[in-house]
């Protein structure tokens, strides 16, 4: 038997896999990746080390307010780490500074004073001024078009700053090519029109806008115009391992220190595909597996090494429930998915709906294979999102090997989906 850990949650599912059916494990070389310093001075290092920009303590100098784009509660950075140090740097430079904590939430809802408070630290909650974005109800401000022809409408507070900076972290991200750097602007502080249109279905059908992928990623062009537009002159992002550790740190150039954090991840992350009959794999746990629209990211590594018709096991907690009411109402009216694409396709860019970009992705991964969702979100919602419930990957199996007719069906674990980029 193969005894493979699956993150759920802030615990772990385990399974013993039987050796005879089951093909490998894809996983990043994180896993037995040790840096040579420890978190703060990997964090500290990047700071004091900026790829393609001045030091943060020098932009400072002279600045009335420094606006300081920060992650939400839906995404694992380790705030406590960067924001403190951040501060401590724009500070050393200039001690009179006004600056502000801006939450950069895009579309997801505003994280609760609890969820700030645990992000950020007690004593950051409680000193710093802290302002989180509301793409619906922020006062904007309008920059004109991006490349693609949308309307570039981001949060005036951010505009208005005599220098913004960022935090953020990488990873492997399913259409925008990887997370981090430009994504604080946009999505994390623009308006609701500007998301949408950036995500639209032209956009996330495009063979370009995919894992790994930056290069003539049309999603991606449209981030990086807005974070230079936004004039984006300082970012702190880590990459972390699968205990939420800090491995590695860069800062600097949005666009510098980002590219080479990407090339780490990319050195570090690329697995090989393993086909199989049926692929478990998990969102990574808490805080990425808190609903089950976030989940669909892990889907998309198993989707891509899953045989067609096959089946996925997707393992997230999904305490929060769906996480988009317009993504579950897409799914639970909807029972055809070649309709729900066609509609897709035929939305104009300006028009795309809310989490149609994510319910299109799903949609795809849906159409290539069944999924079995282990969660505790009620079965009724996860039947409305075209899946089958199971409380236990043991559960799962067994639905798996019914839906297949084959007892002997072939395995491949991917313990955290959000983790690697599968080739």
């Amino acid at each position: 038997m193969t005894k493979i850990y699956f993150p759920y949650g802030r615990d772990f599912l385990e399974y013993d896999f039987p050796v005879s059916r089951f093909l490998g494990v894809i996983e990043s070389s994180f896993c037995d990746y040790v840096p040579k310093y420890s978190e703060i001075e990997l964090v500290r290092g990047a700071i004091c080390n900026p790829i393609g920009s001045a030091a943060l303590s020098e932009l400072s100098v002279g600045k009335g307010r420094v606006v300081l784009i920060a992650s939400d509660h839906t995404r694992p950075v380790p705030s406590k780490l960067i924001v403190p140090q951040l501060l401590g740097e724009i500070r050393r430079g200039n001690p009179q500074a006004e600056i502000i904590i801006l939450v950069a939430t895009g579309c997801h809802r505003c994280p609760t004073s609890v969820e700030l408070a645990e992000k950020f630290g007690q004593e950051i909650f409680e000193s710093e001024k802290i302002v989180v974005h509301d793409c619906d109800k922020s006062e904007f401000i309008d920059l004109g078009k991006l490349p693609s022809g949308g309307d570039l409408v981001l949060n005036r507070l951010a505009i208005d700053a005599d220098l913004l900076i960022s935090e953020g972290f990488i990873e492997p991200h399913f259409f925008a090519g990887f997370s981090g750097g430009r994504k604080s602007v946009l999505p994390g502080i623009a308006a609701r029109e500007t998301v949408i249109y950036n995500h639209n279905a032209t956009f996330i059908a495009d063979n370009f806008a995919r894992t790994g992928v930056l290069r003539r990623n049309p999603i991606h062009a449209d981030m990086i115009y807005a974070a230079r537009k936004a004039k984006l002159a300082f970012i702190c992002n880590v990459i972390i391992n699968s205990k939420k550790e800090v491995i590695y740190a860069v800062a600097g150039d949005c666009d510098a220190a980002h590219a080479e954090g990407c090339d780490f991840l990319c050195k570090n992350c690329m697995a090989d595909a393993i086909p199989a009959d049926i692929v478990v794999t998990s969102n990574g746990g808490y805080p990425l597996d808190q609903n089950i629209y976030q989940a669909v990211k892990g889907m998309t590594a198993a989707e891509a090494t899953v045989k067609k018709n096959g089946v996925i096991i997707m393992i997230a907690k999904s305490n929060d429930g769906h996480g988009g009411c317009h993504f579950h109402k897409t799914f639970a009216n909807e029972k055809n998915l070649n309709n729900m694409l066609k509609n897709f396709m035929e939305t104009p860019n300006a028009k795309t709906q809310v989490d149609q970009w994510q319910s299109q992705i799903f949609a795809r991964v849906l159409k290539h294979a069944s999924v079995i969702y282990i969660s505790e979100a009620p079965d009724n919602i996860v039947k409305d999102l075209h899946m089958i419930p199971a409380k236990s990957i043991k559960e799962a199996l067994s639905i798996a090997e019914n839906i297949l007719k084959n007892p002997n069906a072939t395995i491949t674990a991917i313990p955290d989906g959000v983790s690697v980029i599968v080739k």
